[in-house]
């Protein structure tokens, strides 16, 4: 049995090495590093796969988020609601820009920010909301953007983790998400489901004007050299990290694909046991591709499970072990850790188990069998 990991880098470039390696020779051929042909190939190719009219690629998944909110004009003080029980890339963004964060709880089925408590968390002085697809599963996107249409108010996904999910509609259409919001952004960070060799990231939107000024935020202001038209910042997207990228983008709903029957076995494996619980996801749907798999530890104890694979070589993770309301940087006297009921008691249950596009059957078997033999 290959050595399990949480991600398989090395076993999927060995699969598309010649193309990845050609692709960025030609960079080294060029020495266009910066703002090469290979970014703009991608962006094209991007907006293609997400039918949507802009993508702004930028430095980092990150970067994507603060410039967002940096092109929407938010100001101090104004509130952006997001959710509770996500990594802190999420909320830093906004306090960086001297917003006002406001964390609500999620869903417990879908582990997504909670419709109900974004109603209650609107105030005259909220401006935005920013669903995160949590762990590739995409969020309630047409309740969240009858909520913003009703309160006049921007829509920002964060969908660093959900790349090629669609989210489908009342009337049974569907739309990438990221495609839906009045912006979004990405992370391409090497272990997401479309990962490049380093940093990466980008922002979509379907707004021209927007696009415009995303443009020249990413790139010092400007769209004419040494002419500052806005408050900018240097975030760009390197030209070998898009070929890279462009390498992968032909495969990701095959990797998205892999992904999703690697859910299913785990599913089914674990099916009707008494102290976990799987994530549900409809096996003919592609809401959900699957960047963690993570399942609920209930009525045991999840951190000697962790121990027990761990002993076993099978790597796993919590995320998230923290919620942000409890983290120091982000303490406010308006929590009260009874708003919080799902997410404090989804720290205490999740556990992530390998996921990616390589798994195989004998290495799948061996960690149900390992999670299963410390229950009994």
């Amino acid at each position: 049995m290959k050595k399990l990991q949480m991600v398989d880098l090395k076993s999927q470039y060995d699969k598309i090495k010649d193309t990845v390696n050609a692709s960025i020779q030609e960079v080294l051929d060029t020495t266009t590093y910066i703002n090469g042909p290979q970014v703009h190939q991608f962006q094209n190719a991007l907006e293609g796969y997400l039918d949507v009219k802009h993508v702004i690629p930028c430095a980092n998944g990150t970067d994507a988020l603060q410039i967002a909110m940096m092109g929407l004009g938010l100001k101090p003080g104004d509130e952006v609601i997001t959710a509770d029980f996500t990594f802190a890339a999420t909320v830093e963004v906004i306090a960086l820009l001297q917003l006002t964060p406001v964390l609500v709880d999620v869903d417990m089925e879908t582990m997504n920010i909670s419709i109900d408590a974004i109603k209650k968390a609107i105030t005259p002085n909220t401006k935005a909301i920013v669903p995160v697809h949590l762990f590739g599963r995409a969020a309630n996107m047409e309740a969240i953007m009858q909520l913003a249409l009703e309160h006049d108010l921007y829509v920002i996904e964060d969908n660093a983790q959900a790349i090629g999910a669609n989210y489908t509609f009342k009337d049974g259409s569907k739309k990438k998400v990221g495609a839906i919001g009045h912006v979004a952004s990405t992370s391409f960070f090497p272990s997401k489901n479309l990962g490049c060799y380093g940093d990466g990231g980008a922002i979509f939107t379907n707004d021209d004007a927007l696009a415009h000024t995303l443009r020249g935020i990413v790139n010092h202001g400007m769209y004419v050299r040494y002419h500052h038209d806005v408050v900018g910042v240097n975030s760009r997207l390197d030209s070998v990290q898009a070929a890279v990228l462009n390498a992968k983008l032909p495969h990701l709903n095959d990797y998205n694909k892999a992904r999703r029957a690697a859910a299913a076995k785990y599913n089914v494996a674990f099916a009707n046991h008494k102290n976990i619980v799987t994530p549900v996801f409809d096996l003919n749907g592609d809401d959900h591709v699957f960047h963690q798999y993570t399942l609920r530890i209930i009525d045991a104890d999840r951190n000697a499970l962790m121990e027990h694979l761990q002993n076993k070589g099978v790597p796993c993770a919590i995320y998230y072990p923290i919620p942000l309301h409890s983290q120091k940087a982000y303490l406010d006297v308006r929590y009260r850790e009874d708003d919080f009921p799902v997410t404090n008691q989804l720290v205490n249950e999740v556990i992530s188990l390998p996921m990616h596009t390589e798994l195989d059957d004998e290495q799948i078997g061996f960690i149900v069998d390992s999670v299963l033999e410390f229950f009994k």
